[in-house]
């Protein structure tokens, strides 16, 4: 029922967002190797959303003590979006672009904020030593075929207002 209190922009004053339950697994997503290594992301695991207040892209990746940021060079990010128009429909705050490249991976997902941080907490809960052990990377195999299953596949370009909702 509170949800309904903030399904505005002006909720709270502009400062409370609803995190929607958008999910996209995103088919023909460009983000070659080259690109990812200008990310300079450290593991192959991240997640990219938009600030609203000041505009910028945050870059974290899940680890054993938390979300962790890494520094995103902006131009690497543009190169990003502009190669991949879905990602102009972000919604600040609260939806992100989450990347799964461990394992030989090539996973692409516009997920609401919130999917992020329960793959952080997962990997928090159940890592162990320092390769994080068997148990752990079945988990995160687990979250993603959850998270697969529940999101509906995006191909195209263009992006329709049903996705957007």
């Amino acid at each position: 029922a509170c949800s309904l209190l903030f399904d505005s922009g002006a909720a709270g004053g502009g400062h409370m967002r609803l995190v929607p339950d958008r999910r996209l697994r995103l088919e023909g997503f460009v983000l070659g190797d080259e690109l990812w290594e200008q990310l300079r992301i450290p593991v192959d695991m991240a997640f990219f959303f938009e600030t609203g207040a000041d505009p910028r892209t945050m870059a974290y990746y899940p680890s054993p003590a938390g979300p962790t940021e890494s520094l995103l060079p902006l131009d690497a990010w543009e190169d990003l979006r502009a190669s991949n128009p879905v990602l102009a429909t972000l919604a600040p705050d609260v939806e992100a672009l989450l990347v799964n490249r461990a394992r030989g991976a090539r996973e692409h997902f516009l997920v609401g904020i919130d999917e992020c941080y329960r793959l952080v907490g997962l990997i928090r809960t159940w890592w162990r030593g320092f390769t994080g052990g068997a148990e752990v990377w079945g988990e995160i195999e687990r979250f993603y075929e959850d998270l697969d299953a529940r999101c509906r596949v995006h191909t195209s370009a263009a992006v329709t207002a049903a996705e957007r909702s």
